[in-house]
């Protein structure tokens, strides 16, 4: 493996997956938030399975036998969820 390779990997892991992780709590707390949920309750329920989705993308992101699949999932998925928080926060305030 290349060291371009293993820096990539390794701002995949730190950077790509908080990103990821990022978009999934921002997205299930306002969804949870929407449905009735009080905020911190919704909050501190996201950020718990936050800790083990990051560690599960961590490894992952080193496991995996393509470079690019990990971008490709990483990168987009997280801008999706972003976009989607985004769109149901502003549907939820009004």
């Amino acid at each position: 493996m290349s060291p371009a390779a293993v820096v990539s990997r390794i701002l995949a892991a730190i950077f790509g997956c908080y990103a990821f992780v990022w978009g999934v709590v921002a997205l299930g707390v306002a969804a949870l938030n929407g449905v009735g949920v009080e905020y911190h309750a919704a909050e501190q329920a996201m950020m718990i399975l936050a800790f083990i989705l990051y560690l599960a993308l961590f490894l992952w992101t080193f496991a995996a036998a393509s470079l690019w699949r990990v971008w490709l999932v990483l990168v987009p998925g997280s801008a999706v969820m972003l976009a989607a928080a985004w769109q149901l926060q502003r549907m939820i305030i009004g």
